[in-house]
């Protein structure tokens, strides 16, 4: 699933190619990617179509997983992006070039379109009137890069959970942006083992946790998310079955955590407590 760099590299790639540009139409190919409770598939699909044609994405932001892109002529109303388990987006021009699997396109009137892909039909694309009021509706916490968290308001924000650390990282109401592939990394990076529970870790470790986090996504995001880009210090391009630790060479134990499986190395990354 895309996690905060891969979202990150699809914001700078939207932001590189589509800004600006009126859009002439809204194909949607799988409408239950736009799909509501509020309303049938028709309906959200005209609403969308609505609120898009004869417009432009002026900006872009992201918090944690779902990209935002502003609207002109439309206040504070912005389509929002998910991409779930296998979303992506493409810019082209020849429509023989049309990537596979797109379900919805944004035609512009230069010719060119914006390709949502997703392979399994997974997702969401819609228009909210409100970021803000989105976000605190999806019950999401501070994204993890975002400035305003800092060391305080990390241990705020973690200090009394009781939970395995893995799954504290992963939970989007309390931090939001990691997922299963990062939160790995980070753990490693912090020598924590994936089933450590969070308030098992004394002061000094809850900030190399967190200076982990912030160190790993930054580098997520140098390397637009691509695994082989990878420092070889890094557990990534490691993390598969029989892949070994960078640090020891000790081969990578695999434990699941909340319906998860995480990787880690037994020696590198000793449980703490019970």
């Amino acid at each position: 699933m895309p996690e905060l760099p891969d979202v990150e590299a699809l914001r700078q790639y939207l932001q590189a190619t589509s800004l600006h540009q009126e859009i002439e139409d809204v194909e949607v190919r799988a409408a239950r990617l736009v799909a509501s409770d509020e309303m049938s598939e028709r309906a959200a699909i005209q609403a969308l179509e609505e609120a898009l044609v004869g417009r432009s994405f002026t900006s872009t932001r992201r918090h944690g997983k779902y990209l935002l892109v502003a609207l002109d002529g439309r206040e504070d109303k912005s389509l929002v992006l998910h991409f779930d388990m296998t979303g992506g987006l493409k810019y082209f021009e020849d429509m023989a070039e049309e990537p596979e699997y797109d379900r919805v396109l944004f035609h512009f009137a230069n010719g060119y379109h914006l390709a949502y892909q997703s392979m399994r039909k997974l997702g969401e694309v819609r228009v909210v009137d409100d970021v803000e009021a989105f976000i605190d509706e999806k019950g999401l916490g501070p994204d993890a890069l975002d400035p305003g968290l800092d060391l305080a308001a990390f241990k705020k924000a973690v200090g009394s959970r009781r939970a395995m650390t893995k799954s504290v990282l992963m939970d989007q109401g309390t931090i939001a942006g990691i997922g299963n592939v990062y939160s790995d990394e980070i753990l490693f990076q912090a020598r924590v083992h994936p089933r450590t529970k969070i308030n098992k870790l004394d002061e000094k470790g809850v900030e190399v946790l967190f200076h982990a986090m912030k160190d790993v996504l930054q580098k997520g995001i140098a390397c637009q998310a691509e695994s082989e880009q990878f420092p070889e210090s890094f557990i990534i391009p490691h993390r598969h079955e029989g892949g070994e630790c960078p640090r020891c060479g000790t081969e990578l134990g695999r434990v699941q955590v909340s319906s998860r499986h995480a990787y880690y190395c037994p020696n590198c990354q000793q449980k703490k407590g019970s």
